[in-house]
């Protein structure tokens, strides 16, 4: 029998229709048009009870305020807001999860009207199909969970709060990405509200253009507000395991080095992914290192797999191993809770990324150029500060399966996904010049350290609007045929983000 369960997660935030006039279309005050929304669709406005909560950025670098924030429930709302948004002449621009790194979801300026999605938080499984449908309100931590009910999993990141529709709108990935693919790679279908308010499906036999489009670019196309996903067993076997160095900048530089070898020529099963970490030391000229991963497959075979790698560098200080069911490998990589009931917490940061090409590795020059940034300027930066060399590519990866054309995320041949994070000291504004020279000097160190014209990337879910070329370093080739999807399905720019495709400069 054919066994399909939905569960509907309950309404979040709810707010009554405000009296304060923002904007005026042809007579028309913002207030007036949205009286007329026949789905009763509840919206705060500045000024009102539940503003300043509905408009805080995960990142407080960012300050925006929309003029207003709707919390629709159904696909036929959404519509409703995106017709209020071309009658009233503002952009609109869904919030899924709230976690862009440059405050996308609230339209990257004062003029927008946001769609927050909190309040769609339905997923239905289909244990015969072996797929799952989520609204675009869920977070990671609910989906992972509610799949592992059913004993199945979707390839996505570890921290809780993300929402699906940014994470699988863009990428999504995470330690099972080596085995699974990212997120995107496991859509099937979409269902997708477009510029013009019209509800439609895209897929590979409708909208196929679009289906393309929304897997890589998704917010510069349309707002997807429920994804169907052809999900995995969750697999009954993991760990998670983690080493430690503290060492000299130049023997730090050598252990990327071997990772680099180990990661693009060791013969690496798909079970294994995991990520060097890069962290300020505590003595001058040196660095921290660790390497934490995952490893879905029996224990017993972990040791073997990891030997020719630790053959070569020297001996960890300390090690971890964490072994359970695929939950309990999801609780651990998320600090130790799935839950999404409590607030976040918010942080002030900056974020760049680099996506380096399996077919030119990064040289020797520019790991140690790297390192010596890290354990000089980054010892004197205050605040936190992080890099992680995230293993995407190796023989066996399934993200490297795919070729560069088949959806709109073109770094098909990447190796490395490398985050660079710096936190203001106490977590809060003002944002210190010291967190940009930091990460500007270390992404310099290995660019221009590679040989000229080195053909790097970056990852979209780590956004950065200082990048000054960053169509071509986020969409690469695939950019051209993104604007032609843009021009049939949204030719005057209504989901105009900061760094949207079609963007008007």
């Amino acid at each position: 029998m054919n066994k399909i369960s939905t569960i509907m997660r309950p309404t979040i935030l709810t707010a009554s229709l405000g009296l304060l006039i923002i904007s005026h279309v042809n007579g028309q005050s913002l207030k007036d048009l949205v009286s007329q929304i026949g789905y009763n669709v509840s919206i705060v406005l500045p000024g009102q009870p539940g503003y300043a909560n509905a408009t805080k950025p995960f990142n407080l670098r960012y300050d925006y305020k929309p003029v207003a924030v709707a919390f629709p429930v159904t696909s036929h709302e959404v519509s409703e807001v995106v017709q209020l948004g071309l009658k009233s002449n503002h952009t609109v621009v869904a919030r899924s999860g709230g976690h862009s790194y440059i405050a996308n979801g609230l339209g990257g300026k004062n003029d927008a009207i946001v769609i927050d999605l909190r309040n769609m938080k339905s997923i239905t499984v289909d244990d015969q199909r072996n797929t799952a449908v989520v609204q675009t309100g869920n977070l990671l931590g609910d989906i992972l969970t509610t799949l592992n009910e059913h004993d199945r999993a979707l390839p996505h990141g570890t921290c809780p709060y993300v929402g699906i529709g940014g994470h699988a709108g863009y990428g999504g990935y995470g330690f099972t990405s080596r085995m699974w693919g990212l997120t995107i790679d496991r859509i099937t279908s979409i269902e997708v509200v477009l510029a013009n308010g019209e509800i439609t499906t895209a897929s590979e036999t409708s909208n196929k253009d679009l289906f393309w489009a929304m897997r890589g670019a998704a917010g510069s196309f349309g707002i997807a507000t429920a994804i169907t996903f052809s999900t995995f067993p969750a697999p009954p076997e993991t760990t998670i395991f983690s080493y430690s160095w503290h060492l000299p900048a130049a023997e730090a530089a050598s252990v990327l080095t071997v990772f680099q070898n180990f990661t693009l020529t060791g013969d690496i099963p798909p079970q294994l992914a995991g990520e060097l970490v890069i962290t300020k030391a505590d003595i001058r000229g040196n660095v921290n290192l660790g390497y934490a991963g995952g490893w879905y497959a029996p224990i017993a075979q972990l040791n073997a797999t990891l030997a020719p790698f630790f053959a070569q560098v020297p001996a960890p200080i300390s090690t971890s191993f964490d072994s359970g069911d695929y939950l309990h490998s999801a609780i651990n990589l998320a600090g130790g809770s799935l839950q999404t009931i409590s607030p976040e917490g918010t942080d002030t940061f900056y974020a760049k990324s680099l996506m380096t090409p399996s077919s030119q590795p990064m040289s020797l020059k520019s790991i140690q150029a790297l390192m010596e940034v890290v354990s000089t300027v980054g010892f004197d930066t205050p605040g936190w500060w992080f890099f992680q060399v995230e293993q995407v590519g190796g023989k066996y990866s399934a993200i490297n399966a795919l070729k560069a054309s088949e959806t709109a995320f073109v770094h098909r041949d990447s190796l490395f996904v490398i985050q660079f994070y710096s936190s203001s000291p106490g977590n809060t504004p003002p944002y210190p010049q010291t967190g940009f020279n930091l990460l500007n000097a270390s992404v310099d160190a290995i660019v221009s350290n590679n040989r000229p014209g080195w053909n790097y990337g970056a990852y979209a879910n780590y956004l950065d609007d200082e990048l000054p070329d960053w169509s071509y370093r986020y969409y690469g080739s695939n950019y051209q045929r993104l604007e032609g999807v843009k021009r049939i399905y949204d030719p005057n720019d209504f989901f105009s983000l900061p760094l949207g495709v079609g963007r008007r400069h």
